[in-house]
């Protein structure tokens, strides 16, 4: 049971991490950026469900749709002032000025709900699941983290293939000028492209914090990079790559903290991130690209 136990717990971790990569593979996907200030957004939204919930009283799913929407105005709003006006600018230019966002949200919670951590309350109160006749429980935490990871994969992919948004934002990860000569706002797609990251941001950060209920400043910084590892484990730019990532990265990090040890286990992620790029540089699902010089 103990194995049981210990699967079902890094499938839960996984899809938190899954969620937060499917943000991060998205912008990378379309506007070729690695947005480095995505887990700080977990971070603001945690807060916002915090405050919502402990201040205002308000029911965990009214918080998590105010979380929602701030957030996506927030990444909406990094995008336009930080990340739009570097367009043409160098990789190197970029990725400093995400650095520069992430400190910039991360001194800011700072100041304003300070250093001390918070006891977080979970949004899901529902209750557990008993198998085996109570030897194996699952967490109701656990069981919505799931549902809600599968069923965000899903309803991207539809809006990736199915919708006019969707093969817009399709042309613009191929060739954003010609898609531009075709009538396709690259701008907008990018914001919309931001804008959902954002909200998978919120979204993560609740169920995160309600797995491991300690909120501060730095919520959203392992997750976030761990995430971004999942991404690339998966194939970043691949949405079922950034599911499978996810997963697959929660379950090694759960099993190597059950028998290994708990100090190596993020050592352990990262070795095997290393050795899957070795045996495949593009990740799991990923797919060579082939550049014209």
């Amino acid at each position: 049971m103990d194995f049981l136990s210990y699967l079902i717990n890094g499938i839960s971790l996984g899809s938190v991490y899954a969620i937060i990569a499917l943000g991060y593979t998205m912008v990378y996907g379309i506007a070729k950026m690695l947005n480095f200030a995505h887990g700080d957004v977990i971070m603001v939204g945690c807060y916002i469900v915090f405050m919502m919930m402990g201040k205002a009283g308000v029911p965990p799913i009214v918080a998590i749709l105010g979380a929602v929407v701030i957030c996506t105005v927030l990444g909406m709003g990094i995008e336009k002032l930080a990340y739009k006006p570097l367009r043409r600018a160098t990789s190197l230019a970029v990725l400093i000025t995400a650095i520069g966002v992430s400190y910039f949200l991360q001194n800011s919670a700072l100041l304003i709900f300070g250093a001390d951590s918070k006891s977080f309350t979970s949004v899901v109160n529902l209750p557990n699941l008993q198998l085996a006749g109570g030897k194996l429980t699952i967490s109701s935490t656990t069981l919505v983290t799931v549902i809600v990871c599968i069923v965000i994969m899903l309803a991207l992919s539809f809006f990736i293939k199915k919708t006019k948004a969707g093969q817009a934002m399709l042309a613009v990860s191929e060739d954003k000028d010609a898609a531009m000569l075709m009538g396709i706002n690259a701008n907008a797609t990018i914001s919309l492209t931001f804008a959902i990251g954002s909200c998978l941001a919120a979204i993560a950060g609740a169920l995160f914090c309600s797995a491991y209920p300690v909120l501060t400043p730095y919520t959203g910084s392992m997750p976030g990079i761990k995430a971004f590892t999942a991404a690339v484990f998966g194939g970043i730019g691949s949405i079922p790559g950034a599911f499978i990532g996810g997963i697959l990265l929660g379950v090694i990090e759960i099993f190597a903290k059950a028998y290994v040890s708990s100090q190596l286990s993020d050592a352990i992620v990262f070795a095997v991130l290393i050795i899957v790029l070795l045996v495949r540089p593009t990740g799991i699902l990923g797919k060579k690209i082939h550049e014209k010089v």
